[in-house]
């Protein structure tokens, strides 16, 4: 980010420091004048408009992408599995999947192989939404919730002891009384939302067909639905929706942010998300941008150059872990302030291009590293050995993994059909010291070392390791990844 829009972010956030009318008046002060806004009679030359363009890109890229998720997964006839291989749903439904998602998916980068993933798109100031939790006993489970700016609202899940029900989403206008038999009401800041559903699944076919009937009891419907019966739906046998665009090779995840088109629906997010306080002053800088595109077009033309020149310049250096998050040893980055980004528009817009809908802090913490431990990019045409000292795994009461991404932090179809190593594996080797080797390279690493093995693509991979629900260790940061070692 160029210094002048740093100077121009403090000034602009500097503005909303003000003591509030109330306080002024129980303090005996007088009470603050009202401060100007900007004036929208103003010519604003190109390098202004440069200077408040490109901070309005890097604010509203993970917006603007929740908003074309929804519009898209949205269009889904009916729940069910967009190309047997997306859950996909109506609004205010959801869709679910019934085992690990496939290399096929590319509606978002950096799955997991971990849990029984669900996908659903809501609009809740005009259609409250109930959500179903069976009883998963003492298997981990979250529903992730997130609002437009891609921050999770509500605590739902085992970390919070959550009881199996009925949940009722609302956006922040609605108005009422919860219905009878209605565990809590969930309040999200911004209208549009979405729900992930994450429940673990060990990597067994006694654990597939156990976990059948909890999943086939999740579901989401408009609260005009609700009549207090738990509803059920038999996910495995869910008709398949066709995909338009089987066929189309992507290069990687779903383009859902266009340049060309950002700043024709950036208008749109300003109406639809409230500011967060402290925000006031970036929304009045921005309306005048946006109203001086639409009264003259070389400023309309300029915003669409200067859209393709930050996508390149700022988002997509994102893409590159050690862009992402901060270092927490051995070469590797971890995730920070993931899902509770709040003001802070570096980590969001990070974790928007590369690993979108993160869980929380301490739900789950990511680290992630393109490197081994001379600093040499991982590429999969090699073979590397990851080794945990004994005892050294990573601490949590929920589960840890290590999954091995391509290029596009995606999955690359194997003969074993194996993208990550971890809790759910109960075949792993231990070394006789009790260490525990994990083998990352392109061939075998001998039979008796296969169980360990995640079978690389020839090009260049990264890898990243998941720890839900970490102890303290993993919480308070003084667990490290273990060093990769090219072989």
């Amino acid at each position: 980010m160029k210094a002048p829009l740093k100077i121009l972010s403090a000034a602009i956030l500097s503005l909303t420091i003000c003591v509030p009318l109330s306080h002024a008046a129980t303090q005996g002060q007088q009470p603050a004048a009202p401060i100007v806004m900007p004036s929208h009679d103003v010519l604003m030359h190109p390098a202004y408009v440069e200077t408040i363009a490109r901070m309005a890109y890097v604010w509203g890229w993970p917006m603007v992408n929740m908003l074309n998720r929804y519009e898209t997964i949205t269009k889904a006839p009916h729940p069910g599995l967009l190309g047997g291989v997306l859950p996909v749903a109506p609004r205010g439904q959801l869709g679910m999947l019934h085992d690990y998602i496939t290399p096929d998916e590319t509606f978002v980068t950096c799955p997991n192989q971990d849990v029984v993933y669900g996908l659903g798109f809501f609009s809740l100031d005009e259609e409250p939404v109930i959500v179903q939790v069976p009883d998963f006993g003492d298997r981990f489970w979250v529903y992730a919730l997130y609002d437009q700016r891609t921050d999770q609202f509500g605590e739902l899940g085992k970390p919070y002891a959550s009881k199996p029900g009925f949940y009722m989403l609302v956006g922040p206008k609605w108005k009422g009384e919860k219905p009878e038999g209605v565990e809590a009401i969930i309040r999200s800041p911004t209208a549009l939302a979405n729900a992930i559903p994450r429940i673990f699944m060990d990597d067994t076919a006694a654990d597939r067909a156990a976990i059948q009937g909890k999943i086939n009891q999740i579901a989401a419907y408009p609260l005009k639905d609700f009549d207090g019966k738990m509803k059920t739906i038999d996910w495995k046998n869910t008709p398949d929706i066709p995909n338009p665009n089987a066929g189309k090779a992507s290069g990687g995840e779903t383009k859902w942010v266009v340049p060309e088109k950002f700043f024709d629906q950036f208008a749109r997010v300003l109406e639809m998300v409230p500011p967060q306080p402290g925000e006031e002053a970036l929304y009045g800088q921005f309306r005048l941008l946006m109203d001086a595109a639409a009264k003259d077009p070389a400023i309309k033309k300029q915003l669409i150059e200067v859209a393709q020149k930050t996508e390149k310049e700022v988002i997509a250096p994102f893409f590159q872990w050690k862009h992402n998050g901060r270092p927490a040893g051995n070469g590797w980055n971890r995730s920070t302030n993931n899902a509770a980004f709040g003001l802070d528009y570096f980590n969001r817009a990070g974790t928007a291009k590369s690993n979108m809908f993160d869980n929380r802090p301490n739900e789950t913490q990511y680290y992630y590293t393109d490197f081994d431990e001379s600093g040499a990019q991982l590429n999969g045409s090699h073979s590397y050995q990851v080794t945990f000292a004994a005892g050294q795994e990573p601490p949590v009461q929920g589960f840890w993994s290590l999954t091995l991404y391509n290029q596009h932090h995606l999955f690359s179809a194997n003969e074993l059909n194996r993208y990550s190593l971890g809790t759910k594996n109960k075949d792993l080797k231990h070394n006789a010291d009790g260490s525990l080797t994990l083998y990352v390279g392109p061939t075998s690493p001998g039979k008796d070392k296969e169980a360990n093995w995640l079978p690389s693509p020839k090009e260049p991979i990264s890898l990243y390791l998941r720890a839900y629900w970490g102890k303290e260790g993993v919480t308070g940061g003084s667990w490290k990844p273990p060093v990769i070692k090219k072989l």
